[in-house]
């Protein structure tokens, strides 16, 4: 038998020193999106406040129509630079993680470079992997500054919900199904913002939090339980709908980062009084009690915005950690956890000292 493959994610030097957020300016009630489908909510006897008590999202945030992803990546990256004393020609990558980009091509990191001027040696790419992309982009920034490959990096994100929920809200009140109400209903938490994260080496400066390390687990058998494209085989005017399989999500979701806590705490070495804090990806108010009941974790531990924010995406549980730190929540010397878990299904869990 071969011997089990092992990821080992551990960091010495690698500080997170700066957020840079940025909120959509419109704010979307939940009662709005259920007066527009006041046609189908009465076709199917359906209750006004549905949406709300099913997710606990009473608004979520909308750009302004037509607005690109790159200028509120942009304008993320600028206030976590603004946030720092680091200079631009000490930024050695840049990671574009949204979910949604400008084009199929180039990356959008290019145009979120460009914006920010950085210097022509910065590397530059996008990386996707559902609601875990920024996650994903803090690792290769924090292994690309173990290395000693480059001093400092961002991983940028900006995610937009308009679009598909009004694609969303057409179809339904075309079809006027069921099924296909309870299909599209995650759709409808969606959210809109931009985040930024600037990960530097302990050398350049030590003030802000360590990353300590991490764990990640997939259960890919399941990779069709969200989808966003032509796999979804839902297309209204060329643009593609979501579609959800919700309970299959959580039930499946929750039984991965059950699995992946344990190897987590075991990684970091944690007593089972650890962490003190946490920061999970905003998906919803089951979501949320569900997963921190079955690891053991009181909600008080948690702080949560998908009330007023929705579901971003990858910006949700960075944009979070911002938010939190801010209103000192996170307090200096808390050992805080960052748990995702994203479609796919994949999970990750990263350990830091605050």
């Amino acid at each position: 038998m071969p011997e089990s493959i092992h990821c080992l994610m551990k960091y010495n030097h690698v500080i997170l020193h700066a957020f840079g957020y940025e909120l959509a300016p419109n704010v979307i009630l939940s009662r709005d999106l259920e007066n527009r489908l006041a046609p189908m909510y009465e076709r199917l006897h359906l209750k006004p406040g549905q949406l709300e008590a099913i997710t606990g999202i009473y608004e979520r945030r909308f750009w302004d129509v037509g607005f690109k992803v790159s200028d509120g990546a942009a304008a993320a990256g600028r206030k976590a630079l603004a946030a720092s004393d680091i200079a631009r020609c000490d930024i050695g990558m840049l990671i574009y993680c949204g979910v949604c980009r400008d084009n199929l091509e180039p990356a959008t990191a290019c145009s979120v470079t460009h914006a920010l001027a950085l210097s022509p040696e910065t590397q530059i790419y996008d990386v996707s992997n559902a609601c875990l992309g920024v996650l994903n982009g803090m690792l290769q920034v924090a292994n690309a500054i173990e290395m000693g490959q480059i001093r400092a990096g961002l991983v940028i994100s900006c995610e937009t919900a308009r679009e598909v929920v009004d694609i969303t809200i057409d179809r339904l009140l075309q079809t006027r199904d069921m099924e296909m109400f309870k299909d599209t209903i995650a759709t409808l938490t969606g959210g809109a913002g931009a985040v930024a994260v600037l990960l530097t080496h302990e050398s350049l400066h030590s003030r802000g939090h360590r990353l300590l390390g991490g764990t990640l687990r997939n259960a890919a058998e399941h990779h069709r339980l969200c989808l966003w494209g032509p796999d979804a085989g839902r297309c209204v005017d060329g643009i593609h709908v979501m579609k959800t399989d919700s309970v299959g999500v959580l039930r499946n979701g929750v039984r991965l980062g059950a699995e992946t806590f344990g190897a987590f705490m075991k990684e970091m070495q944690w007593p089972e009084d650890k962490p003190d804090k946490v920061i999970c990806h905003q998906v919803g108010a089951a979501h949320q009690k569900t997963i921190l009941e079955t690891v053991g974790i009181s909600q008080e531990k948690d702080f949560i915005t998908y009330p007023f924010l929705g579901n971003i995406g990858t910006v949700s549980l960075p944009i979070t950690a911002a938010i939190a730190s801010e209103r000192e929540f996170l307090l200096p010397g808390d050992m805080v956890g960052f748990f995702g878990i994203g479609s796919g299904l994949n999970c990750m869990m990263l350990g830091l000292e605050w």
